[in-house]
């Protein structure tokens, strides 16, 4: 091999680089077509004539290796959280009002907004400059592995240019151009082969392929925002800024993002983006705002699984007539008999719309909806389709007003609609199937006893051939019983009987979620297990006591009547001891009858600890009453730092942070154990 060669190839993949990122990232091409393509050839020839150069961040290496069979898992280092959505101009003032109130401020703030792309969400990961891992949002804490698809758009660098961080995971959307949506389904009218509904939908089944040279031949683009983990580059303190560096280094930044000032700029510059919306060249649902400084961000924090720091402001959402062919009563798991509108199927917003929930009888008589009824639907927020309202100029006659069904369609229980409540439930319980279903698909959730495996079609089987009758049945189902299940053969009969086995050790918080009691979600049943410790104290306290219940933070008496009735409940109390005598066990929390010892207390972890995972550390903690948090800031009482702990560690050295290795995260436990 000649020296000569070795020059030009690197030659070659330099230019190549810098002409990609004038592209791509400055949209500023400086050579046509043709010349690009020549260059690439000129590689391509070099790199068959010598493989020994060939390197896997080479521009010609974007699709490499055979189809995969099948998407492996990808666990988020840090979650990727979804946004708080606002659609009135009064959303976005409260937004603002909220966060100055919080951070203590009275002057308007700065914002970065950008428009709200309509595609998928992904995130990569660079190590030393070089594209290593990529994976889709998925439910925010894990996704799927699309390393080699996201390797094959060739409007996402391999290599970062310049000098990169360490570690950099960056946050961003892939999407398809419009023009290239409609070439690409001109593409397959031709051969005769389904079209994308819209390009949302284009960029997401293109990105998904198991094959990436599939991905490879679509049109699609990505646009950075953001940043998950980091490790030796500490972030400007402007959201501005972070993105200026990434830019620097050579990623695709949305160029119609921007700065604004305050309320009013944030509705200046949504206004202006849904004047310029129909003119661009890719698809957007709305806007989004993010508080522009990342200290503001940290101090705001997270609630639930969206930022306090930013906000999604939707576009209004489309709209259509159609007509109501049925409406016909569902029931949930908590027997809300719930009226849902069957209509003319209508495209709207991008897909077909056949049905609409009308939520409660009592919006049913509000609105006068009756069958033969012509409406007006939407997708509310270009997700959920909603009926808007009824043309009665156009109804035919005899159309009837519709009544509130006085037996449940599914058992022909009592359906009984308690005083003061809009929701009419079916009193059947666990003896009707469609309670029972839904309920025990719930108990089998991931945010439950998380079951993997157990979906829906399976549950569905279970309950109706007689199988399961209540969650507690779950337990004993035999390998050769599951085995009889449709598509499900004996391999995948033993996978779903271990994880039925491993869901038998949980934690309180879990448990209480996955019972189903009404209203009490992830964050309640969390906040009842720090404050009872057990579930005996709690059951105690639920039938005798209520007022002791509503002691517990964000529990009043509605969420207190919901548990007396349930734990009062024989049938409920005969599942738990049949959960137990199955060998379902969960871990006790320690009770905050007293003041827990590190109430009020702010942790941050970073690294990763010799023989702890991040969730023991982080119950650990919160069973003394710690907040975990995950970014540093003035407020941190301690940083524990495990291997490899990234810019969290340098933030917490530069803000005189005290910082404990994992011995001395055990030793602050011992000092306090559990009661």
């Amino acid at each position: 091999m000649s020296t000569d060669a070795r020059r030009r190839v690197a030659a070659l993949r330099a230019e190549i680089a810098r002409h990609d990122y004038r592209y791509y990232v400055l949209d500023d091409p400086q050579i046509p077509d043709a010349e690009y393509d020549r260059l690439m050839a000129e590689l391509k020839a070099l790199e068959s004539a010598h493989p020994e150069l060939i390197t896997p961040d080479s521009p010609t290496q974007r699709v490499a290796g055979a189809p995969s069979a099948a998407f492996g898992e990808v666990v988020h280092a840090v979650p990727m959280l979804s946004l708080e959505n606002g659609f009135t101009d009064e959303d976005v003032v409260a937004f603002d009002r909220r966060a100055r109130e919080r951070l203590g401020v009275t002057e308007p703030l700065w914002y970065w907004a950008e428009p709200k792309l309509d595609g998928l969400a992904m995130t990569a990961i660079f190590r030393d400059g070089s594209f290593v891992q990529a994976a889709t949002r998925g439910d925010g804490v894990r996704g799927e592995d699309v390393t080699a698809n996201l390797r094959a758009i060739r409007a996402f660098p391999l290599r970062l240019r310049g000098n990169a961080p360490r570690l950099l995971e960056v946050r961003g959307e892939v999407f398809m151009p419009i023009e290239g949506f409609e070439r690409i389904n001109r593409e397959a009218l031709a051969r005769g082969e389904k079209t994308f509904v819209n390009p949302r939908n284009a960029a997401a089944g293109s990105l998904r392929q198991l094959d990436p040279a599939v991905t490879a031949s679509r049109p699609l683009r990505v646009y950075c925002y953001g940043l998950g983990a980091l490790e030796g580059w500490v972030p400007p303190p402007l959201q501005s800024e972070v993105l200026g560096a990434l830019k620097a280094w050579g990623l695709p930044i949305c160029p119609h993002a921007e700065r604004v000032h305050g309320v009013a700029g944030c509705i200046d510059y949504y206004r202006a983006m849904a004047e310029r919306r129909a003119r661009l060249t890719y698809q957007i649902d709305g806007v989004v705002f993010k508080v522009e400084r990342l200290e503001y961000q940290s101090r705001l924090g997270f609630i639930a699984r969206a930022p306090r720091w930013a906000l999604a402001r939707k576009f209004p959402a489309e709209e259509a007539l159609t007509r109501v062919e049925a409406i016909e009563w569902q029931v949930g798991r908590t027997g809300a008999v719930t009226p849902v509108a069957r209509l003319t199927p209508k495209f709207v917003g991008g897909v077909t719309v056949s049905n609409v929930t009308l939520h409660n009888f009592d919006e049913v008589r509000r609105k006068d909806v009756r069958v033969g009824d012509t409406v007006v639907i939407r997708r509310a927020g270009d997700v959920i389709p909603e009926l808007v309202r009824v043309l009665p100029e156009r109804r035919p006659q005899g159309a009837l007003p519709v009544q509130r069904p006085e037996r449940c369609p599914v058992c022909g229980s009592e359906v009984l609609k308690p005083e003061g409540e809009a929701v009419a439930r079916c009193t059947g319980g666990f003896s009707c199937a469609a309670q029972r279903q839904e309920a025990i698909r719930h108990f089998a959730s991931r945010l439950a006893m998380d079951i993997e495996g157990l979906g829906e079609k399976l549950v569905a089987q279970l309950v109706e051939g007689g199988a399961v009758r209540s969650p507690a049945d779950l337990y004993t189902l035999s390998v050769e019983q599951l085995q009889t299940l449709e598509r499900m053969g004996k391999k995948s009969a033993e996978n779903l009987r271990r994880a039925i086995e491993r869901s038998k050790h949980t934690t309180l918080p879990r448990l209480l979620y996955a019972l189903g009691i009404r209203e009490v979600g992830e964050a309640t049943a969390l906040a009842l297990a720090r404050h009872f410790g057990e579930l005996e104290p709690l059951i105690e306290a639920a039938c005798s006591h209520p007022e002791r219940v509503e002691e517990v933070a964000d529990v009043g008496p509605v969420v207190a009547a919901h548990l007396h009735a349930f734990f009062s409940a024989p049938a409920h109390r005969e599942l738990i001891g049949a959960l137990r005598a199955s060998g379902v066990t969960w871990e006790p929390f320690a009770p905050s009858t007293a003041e827990l010892p590190l109430k009020g207390q702010t942790f941050v972890l970073t690294g990763t600890l010799p023989s702890m995972t991040r969730e023991q550390a982080q119950a650990a903690l919160g069973a003394l009453g710690a907040k975990v948090s995950g970014s540093v800031s003035r407020k941190t009482r301690y940083v524990i730092a495990g291997a490899d702990p990234g810019s969290k560690l340098e933030k917490a050295k530069a803000l005189g942070i005290p910082v404990l290795d994992e011995a001395g995260l055990r030793q602050l436990l011992a000092a306090h154990p559990r009661r």
